[in-house]
Order: structure tokens, then C-alpha cells, then sequence
């Protein structure tokens, strides 16, 4: 309505990217709904089972610090597991995947079923939204899964692959530049398998190179994470050919020895990991590798896990983001032979402290070096290959570049201001 006083809203989001975007979408939509009463929206990930407990604690932090907000729960823990938060006494509302994703559920809130989580059934796609300031655009491209890791439930909360039109991405990626976005960031739950059920069955690599073309004012297009083996020839090429395509991929490796892959059912294997890593730096010298890891698997053996320590060497990765494996009930790894949780919690302090290590000695690698950086808030800017660098009272939305003086913790220090 036209005037209307927009309502408070705030999302709070757990786990992946597109969640972030997706938060954006339903904010806005909330927004758009007039109305005082303040709304808190849970955006939850069903990933692991500290993602629905960090969730479940957060929700009664919010009833403790804001008691006057309606808290909406939605995501994919809302999606799998509905009635575990349908029972908190701090919920109004729990939304699923195929709910939060229309403008009408925000607007009727008040008159809609207090629980309303349907069977996925895709539809139309989100429009992307500039989120980080006028700095950097997430654009959805696919969502669902068609494949079934044993650790994972994503894909009962995501539904089956489905991508968007190649033609759609680029009108909304030309659309973001002209209103100021500087940077696309390419999303989705798995990305390598766009295109799958399209016609012709197109490859991410072809709708890659297709953006860089369409769009030449765009100055950087960023991949999310990807599945190293699904990646096709025309993405090689494209690292290799555009510059502007950027030199940093984050990578779903989750473990470095063969049968505790084979017992997640990965479609990848280690010699097949390092291999990927080391054709892509040989036609990007520059690329930088992050990577997803879960330590204490099922089974997994102390000599198991020294083999993921050495993937994050001979992968030569830099950003990790480890998880302790935690049971998601519903899922065949929660049928497995478990590892004691301290050793699991102990595991992915030594994985973080080896990938600490790693980003220590590149971010060590740049002092010196002249750096080109896109400015966000917070007095931050990321080079071309992720990494973070300080940069305090720089506007947001600023490409510019550096010479580096230093390293500061996990983030690099400029010697020089635009």
C-alpha cells in the first residue's frame, strides 16, 4: 500500500548464502506490509544439528531482548522439522521453503495458519537484491539438490535441482550493475548442477561466459561454492580467458581420505580433489581455495583424518570452514557408528588450526604487493581473490586498489587510501 508505514523487521540467518539472500527477499517483503508490530524472521539451516540448536537458542534470546516481536521461524530447519519449533512458546509463526517465498504469506500473517510448510514444489525464483550495500549482488541461479550425501538433509528441505533461465540471470545481473552493483555473486545449493533441467542441458560454465559477454560493465562475477566434480570444460575455460571472472572458489570437499568419502556418498575422490586444484592454478595462477570440511565423520580413524590435515596442503586451500560432525536424525550417517563428540570437537580445532595456518602464510604472501579491492561496510574491502583487507573510512561500493603494509589477525592492513 502506497504510503503505508513500513514495519520493523530484522532477519537473522544461519548457513549458507542463499539463505542470506533469501533473508533479503523476505525482509523486503515484510516491509512492504503495513503494520507497528515489530517482526523478527529466524532464517534457519537444517545442515547439522548444531545449526537447529544455535537456531532454537537464538529464538529465545530474541523472546528475552525484544518481547514485544513476532518471531517467524522459516528455512530449511523450519521445513524439516516444523513441529520442534512449532512447540516453542517464543514462535508466532513457521513457515517452510515454499511459504517464505511469496509476497501474500507476509501480507497475511495474522490470518494464516500458524504452521504452513508444504511439500517443495519449486516456482519462480527470487530477484536477486543488492545486500552489501551498493557493493555486491547475490543471484540466485538454482536451488534443490538431486543428490544424497549421507550426512546431509538439505535436500527434503530444498527439493529437487532446478535452475533459473540463463536469459533471466543475465537481465537481473545487468539490471544490479545499472543500479550500482560493482559484483555478482553467483548462488545456489548446488551450483555445478545448473542448466540440468533446462533444455539442452546447459553447463555453469557456458552461463559463465554467457553473463561476462551480456554484461561488459560489470567489473567482477564471483562463484560461490561448488562441487569440484561436476565442473565442465567452458568453466575451466572461463578461469583461464575472463579476468573478470574471479580467482577464488569455494570448494565442497568434506574429507580427505577415500572410503570416508565413499561413506558419504561424495562423487569425488581425494587424487580427483587435488587434481581439480592443481589443473585450475596451473590456468589461474592467482585462484585461492576455500573448502567446506566435516571432521569427526562416522568411522573415521585418527590415520582417516590425518588425510584430511593433508588435503588442506596438498589442495593448497586458504579459507576453511569446518564443521564437527553432529547426527541429523533422518539421515543414514545418523545410523553410523558414531565418534565420541569431544573427538570430533577436537578434531576440527586441529583442521581449523592447520587452515589458520594456511590463510596466516598467504595473507603473509601479500604484504608488499599492490592489491585491486571492492569496499564494503565496516571499514573492509575484499581483493579479487576473497581475501579480507582493512580499510577503515572508505565508503562502501569503492574498486580501487592498495599497496598492503601488513596482516592484521585474519585480514591484511593497507598502506595506502584511495
Amino acid at each position: 500500500m502506497a504510503g503505508a508505514p513500513e514495519r520493523g523487521v530484522e532477519a537473522i540467518t544461519f548457513g549458507c548464502r542463499l539463505n542470506a539472500v533469501e533473508s533479503e527477499t523476505m525482509r523486503r517483503a515484510a516491509r512492504a506490509t503495513p503494520g507497528a508490530e515489530p517482526l523478527v524472521i529466524v532464517n534457519t539451516c537444517a545442515v547439522t544439528g548444531e545449526a537447529m540448536r544455535q537456531a532454537r537458542q537464538a529464538i529465545r534470546r530474541i523472546a528475552r531482548e525484544r518481547p514485544g516481536a513476532r518471531v517467524v521461524v522459516t528455512g530449511c530447519g523450519a521445513q524439516t522439522e516444523p513441529e520442534r519449533f512449532a512447540a516453542m512458546p517464543e514462535v508466532a509463526n513457521v513457515l517452510g521453503n515454499e511459504a517464505k517465498r511469496r509476497a501474500e504469506t507476509w501480507a497475511s500473517l495474522d490470518t494464516a495458519p500458524r504452521v504452513n510448510v508444504q511439500p517443495i514444489l519449486g516456482g519462480a525464483f527470487d530477484a536477486a537484491h543488492v545486500v552489501e550495500g551498493r557493493t555486491r549482488a547475490f543471484v540466485e541461479i538454482q536451488n534443490g539438490c538431486d543428490h544424497r550425501c549421507t550426512f546431509c538433509i538439505i535436500p527434503l528441505g530444498r527439493g529437487h535441482s532446478r535452475s533459473a533461465n540463463l536469459d533471466d540471470v543475465v537481465a537481473r545481473i545487468s539490471a544490479l550493475v545499472d543500479a550500482g552493483a560493482k559484483e555478482a555473486v553467483l548462488t545456489g545449493v548446488d551450483l555445478t548442477s545448473w542448466g540440468g533441467d533446462l533444455p539442452g542441458a546447459p553447463k555453469l560454465g557456458a552461463l559463465v561466459r554467457a553473463i561476462l559477454h551480456a554484461v561488459p560493465d560489470m567489473a567482477r562475477l564471483r562463484l560461490s561454492s561448488i562441487d569440484c566434480i561436476e565442473a565442465d570444460e567452458d568453466l575451466f575455460r572461463a578461469f583461464e580467458e575472463e579476468e573478470r571472472l574471479m580467482p577464488h572458489l569455494h570448494l565442497s570437499l568434506q574429507a580427505g581420505d577415500d572410503l570416508i568419502l565413499k561413506r558419504m556418498k561424495r562423487r569425488h575422490s581425494r587424487a580427483e580433489a587435488i587434481d581439480f586444484c592443481a589443473r585450475l592454478r596451473a590456468l589461474r595462477p592467482d585462484i585461492v581455495f576455500g573448502a567446506d570440511f566435516i571432521a569427526g565423520f562416522p568411522t573415521e580413524s585418527e590415520e582417516m583424518f590425518a588425510r584430511t590435515l593433508d588435503l588442506v596442503e596438498e589442495c593448497g586451500l586458504t579459507h576453511l570452514h569446518v564443521f564437527p560432525f553432529s547426527p541429523r536424525e533422518g539421515t543414514p550417517a545418523a545410523r553410523m557408528p558414531q565418534i565420541p563428540r569431544d573427538v570430533a570437537k577436537e578434531r576440527a580445532s586441529r583442521l581449523r588450526a592447520r587452515g589458520l595456518e594456511a590463510l596466516h602464510a598467504h595473507l603473509d604472501h601479500q604484504i608488499g604487493r599492490k592489491l585491486e579491492v571492492l569496499s564494503e561496510r565496516g571499514g573492509v574491502s575484499r581483493a579479487r581473490d576473497f581475501t579480507l583487507v582493512k580499510t577503515p573510512d572508505v565508503e562502501a561500493g569503492k574498486l580501487f586498489s592498495l599497496s598492503v603494509a601488513g596482516r592484521d589477525g585474519g585480514a591484511l592492513v593497507a598502506a595506502t587510501k584511495p
